[in-house]
């Protein structure tokens, strides 16, 4: 399985960006699809992920981004995204896609080599 993600850039405080990560090869569904970030010296964080079971999808966000960010996904082109507002400085880091299953009791977890977001005024 590979995640490419796509999207960051440098961006002003404030302004928004969005994030894509497509994801290819043997997916197990269903399955979790989250947005982390690491800020320079700091570990890295959950910023958003959504679950699908092909019914609903179950979004779970960090407190720091509540009502700024937006996590969605195509399930049939095995996507998911990150539409970024209001973004400040504390916002600036790598942000990695990851994408999680767990099949007969194991735990199937992938990363993407992460795409930069800087904001700065």
């Amino acid at each position: 399985v590979q995640l490419v993600e796509s999207g960051g850039g440098l961006v002003q405080t404030g302004g928004s960006l969005r994030l894509s990560c497509v994801a290819s090869g043997s997916i197990w569904s269903p399955n979790t699809m989250a947005w982390y970030r690491q800020a320079p010296g700091q570990q890295r964080e959950l910023v958003a992920k959504i679950t699908s079971d092909g019914y609903t999808n179950h979004i779970n966000y960090a407190d720091s981004v509540k009502g700024r960010f937006t996590i969605s996904r195509d399930t049939t082109k095995d996507m998911a995204f990150l539409q970024m507002t209001s973004l400040s400085d504390e916002d600036t880091g790598v942000y990695y896609c990851n994408l999680e299953w767990r099949h007969y009791g194991l735990d199937y977890v992938f990363w993407g080599q992460g795409t930069q977001v800087t904001v700065s005024s």
